[in-house]
């Protein structure tokens, strides 16, 4: 037993009664807690060693798999910010891997990975890109109020 304002743990979330920020009002909210975080970064290092001789394509296809089924089952949390900050990880761990298997330094990366104008391209294997998970639209609980259906009451036709 703990109070709400404490949190807790349930599937992998973190529910949790705070203050809106800018307001005096309190609201439950929806956190992605620290386990799976851990768990997920832990599936992107396995998947993204250095001394990998696996090919790119193969890397690519595996880390989408796993990332994007991991943040379509936390897209109901609050979670923008942690879908950032993993993205920020799978990238630097692509690149690292790139920088070891081809012997580049940092001016090679930029020479390969940015366009004329400066804009950085996205990491990709022929066909196969590797997809931010930021990009996933954080969808969250919309109140209905009295507009939620009643299987008691009966349908007046």
């Amino acid at each position: 037993l703990v109070h709400l304002s404490e949190g807790f743990d349930f599937l992998g979330f973190h529910i949790q009664w705070r203050r809106k920020r800018g307001t005096d009002k309190w609201y439950v909210y929806t956190f992605i807690a620290d386990r799976p975080v851990r768990s997920v970064k832990a599936k992107i290092r396995t998947l993204t060693h250095r001394t990998s001789q696996q090919d790119l394509a193969v890397v690519l296809v595996n880390l989408n798999q796993v990332t994007h089924g991991w943040a379509n089952y936390f897209r109901h949390a609050v979670a923008k910010h942690t879908f950032s900050n993993l993205d920020n990880l799978v990238w630097w761990r692509v690149i690292r891997l790139l920088q070891e298997r081809h012997h580049w330094n940092w001016t090679d990366v930029r020479r390969r990975l940015t366009t004329p104008t400066g804009r950085w391209r996205p990491i990709s294997a022929g066909e196969i890109e590797l997809r931010k998970i930021s990009a996933i639209p954080v969808t969250r609980y919309r109140y209905r109020g009295n507009t939620i259906p009643n299987p008691w009451t009966t349908a007046t036709t």
